[in-house]
């Protein structure tokens, strides 16, 4: 049932996007609410941590208005609008690995910082750190790669985003046009 269930919001989903009279804004709520909406429950569930969940959701409200905002910017090219599309989810993703590097949520002894290092597992949200914690105080990363995508990602998503949040400031019709039939704006702005 669950399958079916995916299998149905997949169509949906990829009937929204195709659509020509389906606004831009609502494609773009369509393509980025789902897996912001796995990334809050994991971390209410599986994480315990609905102060951050609360937070992830509150930006995501501000990164909607300001990604509707860079749509609605017609001087920005098209390269730049895409590129916001790709380096959101990879820092969104890099994120999630970071924060579960430490795998602190198996058994006991079966962690890496147990197995490997001989440490303790230890992680934050903000910024986005897995480490192993030895007795004497001395840490080990365990994902610094990882944080090194989710960093150039991120700058990257929020220099973009920083013009789109500034059109709306300066227009704010430029969100209420992305939400509308008439005057759709797409992608290619």
């Amino acid at each position: 049932m669950t399958g079916f269930l995916a299998v149905l919001a997949g169509a949906v989903l990829l009937f929204l996007l195709g659509h020509p009279a389906v606004p831009s804004g609502f494609k773009v709520l369509a393509l980025t609410a789902p897996p912001v909406a796995v990334i809050v429950w994991l971390l209410v569930e599986w994480l315990e941590e609905p102060g951050t969940a609360l937070t992830v959701a509150a930006v995501y409200v501000v990164i909607q208005i300001a990604l509707n905002g860079l749509l609605g910017r017609p001087r920005v090219p098209s390269w730049a609008k895409i590129t916001v599309f790709v380096t959101i989810p990879v820092a969104a993703a890099a994120w999630l690995l970071i924060v579960t590097a430490d795998d602190t949520a198996k058994d006991p002894g079966e962690d890496p910082c147990t197995m490997y290092y001989g440490g303790v597992g230890r992680s934050r949200t903000f910024p986005p750190q897995a480490y192993c914690l030895y007795e004497d105080g001395s840490t080990h990363n365990l994902a610094s790669g990882t944080q090194f995508v989710f960093w150039v990602c991120f700058v990257a998503s929020l220099l973009l985003l920083s013009v789109g949040l500034w059109e709306v400031v300066r227009r704010p019709g430029t969100l209420v046009r992305q939400f509308r039939t008439n005057g759709d704006a797409s992608l290619t702005g």
